[in-house]
């Protein structure tokens, strides 16, 4: 890509930042207010559905590139029912945001979704294995993908719960990954990744603590779920498909807290699916940690995990998988220090 090009995309994306927070600030007036109950980190009713925002700088980005695509060679039109899937979320979503919608129904549009990106052909079919190889995963590689795709579509919104928190690293996210998928040309998904960051950016500002709005459903499902579209994507970077890792590395923070959450409340026999605040991020705050810390602890090791991506890139085959472990210890260490500050404070895990 020339200095030219680049220049040129990064102005772009910066008028896709400024829709945003145009939206951003419509909803803010005319809002969708999220009242506080006894779960919420919130004192008083705060509008909510500013990932509009974000969805539509994403919309307006891809139909822009949808007309130059011919011409740019940046994008992959197999990609339009996957797009299309994506906004639809959105749209049921922003449902949820003004009126409950219940957990099956939204759990029915995710499989749904999922579907069409498998039926474009967006699937894992091998798997590398450190010092074995790489497995050909046949019909589990389809099953893995709906998992993946429906998994992490759930663990971002589960996460966005704090002010500043998920907006902020998904925006850090975001734009690593647009500048490794420049770097790998993987043209899809650089488009994708800049349209999304630049959401973000329009989005994080009126989000930071003390949040004037929240991103809603809206703006995480969406997210997380064209995130784990673009994971599968990037998998094309190379052809034994361990660059699929790319994504999940880069949101490990966000993953690990919402499946340790998970398996603990699991193994303590509450009901996994009821609504609750003790995610680490939660009991953190609860504990005393300032919500603008524990929104930039999470920063941090987004950061942390861009710099493994970059150097995923450059470790040999099979070895790459292992790029996740410095990122597992750095979690594993969050994890003992909340649980310590949670025994301090004399707080419960369950709630």
């Amino acid at each position: 890509m020339t200095l030219n090009a680049l220049s040129q995309h990064l102005l772009f994306a910066l008028g896709l930042a400024c829709l945003s927070g145009i939206v951003v600030r419509g909803m803010i007036a005319f809002p969708i207010l999220d009242h506080p109950n006894g779960r919420s980190a919130h004192v008083r009713p705060t509008p909510r559905g500013g990932g509009v925002g974000v969805v539509l700088a994403f919309i307006a980005g891809m139909l822009v590139l949808y007309q130059l695509a011919d011409f740019a060679r940046l994008a992959e039109r197999q990609f339009l029912g996957v797009i299309f899937a994506a906004v639809a979320i959105a749209g049921v979503a922003l449902v949820d945001d003004i009126r409950d919608l219940s957990a099956r129904l939204r759990l029915g549009c995710q499989a749904a979704a999922a579907l069409v990106a498998v039926a474009s052909g967006l699937t894992l079919s091998r798997l590398a294995i450190p010092y074995v190889g790489h497995v050909e995963l046949g019909l589990l590689g389809t099953l893995l993908t709906l998992v993946w795709i429906i998994g992490c579509t759930n663990a971002v919104n589960f996460m966005d719960g704090l002010d500043g928190l998920v907006g902020g690293t998904l925006l850090i996210a975001c734009a690593a990954l647009a500048a490794i998928a420049a770097t790998e040309g993987g043209r899809f998904v650089y488009a994708a990744a800049l349209f999304l960051a630049a959401g973000f950016a329009g989005f994080l500002p009126y989000n930071l603590h003390p949040a004037r709005i929240f991103m809603g459903d809206v703006g995480s499902q969406f997210a997380g779920f064209t995130l784990a579209v673009l994971a599968v994507a990037a998998a094309r970077f190379d052809s034994t498909q361990v660059s699929f890792l790319i994504v999940p590395l880069l949101l490990f923070g966000l993953l690990w807290d919402a499946a340790f959450t998970l398996a603990r409340r699991g193994a303590m026999g509450d009901r996994v699916g009821a609504a609750h605040r003790t995610h680490l991020y939660q009991m953190a705050q609860r504990s005393g940690l300032g919500t603008r810390s524990v929104a930039a602890i999470h920063w941090g090791f987004t950061l942390f995990h861009a710099a493994l991506a970059v150097w995923f890139l450059h470790l040999p085959g099979t070895l790459k998988p292992l790029v996740v472990l410095p990122a597992l210890a750095v979690q594993l260490g969050w994890t003992v220090y909340v649980g310590q500050r949670v025994a301090r404070a004399g707080l419960s895990w369950r709630g």
